[in-house]
């Protein structure tokens, strides 16, 4: 589970990081920053779901 919270967490700070760059006069640039962070969120969780799906393939039942 922290192979998967880890680059969560960097991705998190990275779309902040970006939110306050992007922001200008405004506080925080929220669209921005949450977009980064649903993409990175969708590429983890496809990394996720295919590293599962290979594990799966590996524990055949035939013999």
């Amino acid at each position: 589970m922290a192979r998967f919270l880890l680059p969560v967490a960097f991705f998190v700070a990275l779309a902040v990081g970006v939110g306050f760059l992007m922001s200008g006069s405004d506080l925080f640039d929220w669209g921005m920053a949450l977009g980064l962070f649903g993409l990175a969120l969708a590429g983890e969780g496809l990394r996720f779901w295919i590293r599962r799906d290979r594990a799966k393939a590996r524990q055949s039942s035939e013999i």
